[in-house]
């Protein structure tokens, strides 16, 4: 099987669409280890959460590689802000047609992603997306999974190693339920409260209007004992709160 190393050897100048997580981080670094002339590309939306743009620009920074940040209204797109099925298919090929289109005009002739290869096609419509526009996959292609890649992120000193897997804004949203930027806003607000009082891997979920709180079966006691915190913190952004006991995994 393809090797990192063999595949930078082949593609010494590439652009990366970056997030800040575990996956895009490994291969920004491994990229830079070996060599290559790689330009990371964050692209903001109202779907990203600030915390994720902190911790692009804080990697970044620590490999010295600077970041090239590119504003995107993506509720622009029809077919993503009234939230189908395949929102997911929809939003990741207007992002990387964007991207596709920046980096070419910055002489990057090949554009990267993140995906791994623990992520399964069949559960993430985006990835057909990235099929279509001819975005490759390194780590996919070189048969790294995710505990490979955090072992390998920790071994390299990278602070995202044992960063949670975060899933954008837009999830949180019921399908079929339009997305505008003020119920994201109260989402990402919301959860930064939770995240201030001591929560991780965590989700609030918008449920006929109200926040729906998902935490980890570790974290349930915690937030069953801290109730009346949780509902003093998230009042200013919704009116009825519920601690969902079908815990995250």
């Amino acid at each position: 099987m393809l090797t990192l190393q063999e595949f930078f050897h082949k593609h010494p100048r590439t652009a990366l669409g970056f997030s800040g997580g575990t996956d895009s981080a490994y291969l920004l670094y491994a990229g830079l280890h070996y060599g290559a002339e790689i330009r990371p590309y964050f692209i903001r939306t109202p779907f990203q959460p600030q915390f994720e743009l902190d911790d692009a620009l804080r990697l970044t920074d620590q490999l010295g590689a600077p970041l090239t940040i590119l504003e995107y209204n993506i509720l622009k797109a029809p077919n993503v802000a009234a939230n189908p099925a395949d929102r997911c298919y929809h939003c990741k090929k207007a992002l990387f047609e964007h991207l596709k289109k920046q980096a070419a005009s910055d002489h990057y002739p090949v554009l990267l992603d993140g995906t791994n290869a623990s992520d399964e096609a069949d559960d993430r419509p985006g990835m057909r997306a990235l099929d279509e526009l001819n975005i490759l996959s390194p780590l996919r292609l070189c048969g790294l999974t995710k505990p490979e890649i955090r072992r390998l992120s920790q071994e390299a000193g990278l602070f995202t190693w044992d960063k949670p897997a975060y899933a954008c804004l837009a999830t949180r949203v019921a399908t079929d339920t339009p997305l505008d930027a003020e119920i994201l806003r109260r989402v990402e607000e919301a959860e930064g409260c939770l995240n201030a009082i001591g929560f991780t891997d965590f989700r609030i979920r918008i449920f006929h209007g109200a926040a729906r709180i998902q935490v980890t079966d570790a974290q349930f006691a915690h937030a069953a004992a801290s109730r009346e915190q949780i509902r003093s913190r998230l009042k200013p952004y919704f009116d009825t709160i519920l601690l969902d006991t079908e815990v995250r995994p």
